[in-house]
């Protein structure tokens, strides 16, 4: 379960491409491309919906092998989490994901043993 905790506190258990990925669910991944193509103005496709999590090794969607930046910085930093972070209190693109998301707030709370 642990693992399934995004960088940024998000539960990748949760998100419909992990889902769709272990659950080898095509008609999730349609639904999931569909929603996500409308919503980022894209092209997503069914195809582009495998995702094992963002900590774990294995497939990731492009957003979050390539384009993730908090992502980035924390596989840069060699952070197992942004709760380990000392500059997490005061990262901007981090306190976008868990301003709308009290519960990414609390999971990297844990991490820090808080």
């Amino acid at each position: 379960m642990e693992q399934l905790i995004a960088y940024c506190g998000l539960d990748c258990g949760k998100c419909d491409a992990h889902i769709a990925t272990a659950n080898d669910d095509w008609d999730l991944r349609r639904k999931t491309a569909s929603l996500w193509s409308e919503l980022n103005g894209i092209v997503i496709t069914p195809e582009q919906i495998n995702c094992q999590g963002c900590r774990c090794d294995g497939v990731k969607t492009l957003y979050c092998e390539r384009l993730c930046e908090i992502r980035k910085c924390a596989v840069s930093r060699d952070f197992g989490s942004c709760g380990l972070c000392p500059e997490a209190d005061t990262c901007p693109k981090l306190h976008t994901v868990i301003g709308n998301n009290p519960i990414a707030a609390d999971n990297l709370k844990k991490v820090k043993g808080e």
